[in-house]
């Protein structure tokens, strides 16, 4: 073969070519390398860092605690405990002690081996939950194990679990929180933001093998505490109110709930509120109602997991700001207040009743068939009579009546710091109401309206005339001490003169004292009420009713307002005076003397509800006990013998009929002592 010679042109040409080979090579490569370099560092500077981090630290959250909750009076309602979640590493643990710490965690923890040694023995995990917030005895058991063992991978991090001290204590109001702490239900859910806290964290180096390395390689950053609240609420006031609900509950049979408010009418703030039955916040999801529980657990499957949700949903609802009922009979204050502050009435105007009126076509009778004959604006207050509030309706006018109707407040949400208000109430506006609405709505039936509503406007009328704005939380306190917010007392609106509420004082008072609210007097107070019983329009069952009162007290001065209403009461009468006017002055007989509002018995009072405590000191302890019980004493008698030596009260000291006299007793009987 010829060989063939490359000129210098040829050669040239290729090392050109070569050249631009390699450049073009060179290019592409370190440009690529340059372009992810680009894109490593400025387009995605966190992703390799984050990576890096993951391997080399360890990041562990310190819980913060959640914020307190108190009641006025300083009872703690609702705190944080420090508790610990045990959790584990697999790929860390020693293959060799993969069962062994199965075996261990399951009987101290309590939980199941099998899903226990699944876990574990996943070895590319590097976490897996075993227990949410167990006490210290668990942990330290725990970590008493780990070291016995050389045990690496199991982490006893600390966490905190929300408790409430007072039990089945305030549930609708306090409501309760998730497994995170995050509120999900009362003033746990409205003030969730300023209750929760910040976390902390540990920032723990680990060394190529997954381990923590020393602990000077750690980095702390403390946690801080949520906010704390200090309520409106008295615990105490909350205490008198739940126990006489919860009594009334029981001895009426009441089968759909009981609410209970107590309210300072000059600042709207709530003193106490309860549905009874309530339910216990540290246990939130248990059905409180024996025979619900029972009928849920007789069933099975999706049937029985909707009823539950439902059960416990009805349960959680605080009925007095979010349902809506006819308030009967205790609206007949709104009516009044309306017709007296117009003109369109005086306490004075004569009004008949025979028994039952006829408006379009429609007949209205008077309660329980009473026929009251002639009686003045105030005496149809005091026994509670519908022909003559139906006349008294008649002369306010549609207009004005829808005016003070809204006036009240009774149409819009109270704007209470709760969640789950109902938003708006039900009610006729002037340009759909004929003369039968009208009629109806005068005695306080074909409107709805909210408990706490009615509450609210009830203390218009007593306080002056001034719609108040109704609160639960007082203040709102940082860690530190600091005072972030603190409530003042809100005037909405001037609904009614001065005057006007005056002359409504004075005839309330005559429903107590000469009318259907005699149940509610309290012996040393001057109390004004009303009293309803009103008919459940939109309930299957036609007999179906509502039993309500409202008190106030002192009415000449006044400082609390009380509404009790028990839903549909199986009792030997439904009537409001009768069944609810008792709880009302249950709580009133407690806390206005705790409110240090002394009483001021009268001549009578004094003759019939008190006595002078007899000198026992030698006689025969049977004679004593039978003369106590006769003067309407209650006895309490400490030893076995025979005869008092000791006694208390002392002899001679004026007590109340009811209360308790206390006898020691000593030895054997002195028929002498007698003499």
């Amino acid at each position: 073969m010829p060989q063939r010679h490359i000129t210098p042109e040829q050669d040239r040409h290729m090392r050109r070519r070569t050249r631009v080979l390699g450049a073009a090579l060179a290019v592409l490569c370190f440009g690529g390398l340059l372009a992810r370099l680009w894109y490593l560092q400025i387009l995605d500077p966190d992703g390799y860092a984050a990576r890096a981090a993951d391997q080399q630290l360890r990041d562990t959250v310190l819980p913060a605690a959640r914020g307190e909750i108190y009641a006025s009076d300083g009872t703690l309602l609702a705190a944080s405990v420090t508790t610990w979640t045990i959790r584990a590493a697999p790929r860390e643990l020693d293959d060799a002690l993969v069962e062994p710490a199965a075996r261990a965690l399951s009987d101290i923890l309590e939980i199941d081996y099998a899903a226990t040694l699944e876990k574990l023995s996943q070895r590319a995990s590097n976490d897996c939950l075993l227990r949410r917030r167990v006490d210290q005895p668990m942990a330290d058991a725990v970590r008493q194990w780990c070291a016995a063992n050389g045990a690496q991978g199991i982490q006893i991090r600390q966490d905190t679990k929300r408790v409430y001290p007072q039990g089945d204590f305030m549930g609708v109001l306090l409501g309760f929180t998730d497994v995170d702490n995050n509120g999900l239900w009362g003033l746990e859910l409205r003030y969730n933001t300023e209750l929760t806290g910040q976390n902390g964290r540990v920032l723990t180096a680990k060394n190529a093998w997954g381990y923590d390395m020393p602990t000077h390689y750690s980095t702390l950053v403390e946690a801080v505490p949520g906010n704390t609240l200090t309520l409106t609420v008295d615990a105490n006031i909350q205490h008198y109110l739940e126990s006489a609900l919860a009594a009334a509950v029981a001895e009426h049979n009441v089968a759909c709930r009981a609410v209970g408010i107590v309210m300072d009418v000059k600042t709207g703030a709530i003193l106490a509120m309860s549905n009874k039955p309530d339910y216990d916040p540290n246990a939130p999801r248990t059905i409180v109602d024996e025979a619900t529980r029972a009928a849920i657990d007789a069933l099975t499957g999706e049937e029985r997991s909707a009823a539950l949700q439902a059960a416990q949903q009805a349960q959680w609802r605080n009925k007095a700001i979010s349902d809506l009922y006819e308030p009967g009979s205790v609206f007949k204050l709104i009516t009044a207040s309306a017709a007296l502050d117009t003109g369109a009435c005086a306490p004075g105007d004569l009004f008949t009743c025979a028994g039952k009126i006829r408006v379009a076509g429609t007949t209205f009778r008077c309660a329980n068939g009473h026929v009251h004959g002639t009686q003045t604006f105030a005496r149809a207050l005091a026994v509670s009579c519908n022909p003559s509030f139906i006349q008294i309706g008649a002369r306010l006018g549609k207009e004005r009546f829808c005016d003070y109707f809204a006036a009240f407040g009774l149409r819009e949400a109270t704007g209470i710091d709760l969640p789950g208000e109902a938003k708006r109430s039900e009610y006729y506006t002037a340009d759909r109401m004929g003369p039968v609405e009208l009629a109806s709505c005068s005695f306080g039936q074909s409107s709805k309206v909210s408990y706490l509503q009615m509450l609210t406007a009830v203390a218009a009328v007593v306080n002056g005339g001034q719609l108040m704005q109704p609160y639960l939380v007082q203040r709102v306190t940082a860690p530190d001490g600091t005072v972030l917010r603190e409530t003042q007392p809100t005037v909405r609106r001037r609904v009614i003169s001065e005057e006007t509420s005056r002359l409504m004082r004075g005839m309330m008072e005559g429903v107590v004292t000469e009318g259907t609210g005699k149940n509610a007097a309290v012996a040393g107070y001057r109390v004004g009420g009303k009293s309803g019983t009103s008919q459940k329009l939109d309930s299957e069952d036609e007999h179906a009713r509502i039993a309500s009162f409202v008190a106030v007290a002192p009415i000449d001065d006044p400082r609390l307002a009380v509404l009790v209403c028990l839903d549909e009461p199986h009792s030997w009468t439904t009537s409001g005076g009768s069944l609810s006017g008792p709880v009302c002055a249950a709580v009133l007989a407690e806390a206005l003397p705790y409110l240090g509002i002394a009483p001021q018995y009268t001549a009578g009072e004094l003759e019939t509800d008190f006595a002078a405590v007899p000198d026992a000191a030698g006689r025969r302890v049977e004679a004593v006990r039978l003369e106590l019980q006769e003067l309407g004493f209650g006895v309490q008698v400490h030893g076995d013998g025979e005869r008092v030596q000791g006694q208390y009260p002392q002899a001679g000291v004026t007590a109340r009929r009811g209360s308790t006299v206390i006898l020691d007793t000593a030895g054997g009987y002195d028929p002498a002592a007698e003499e």
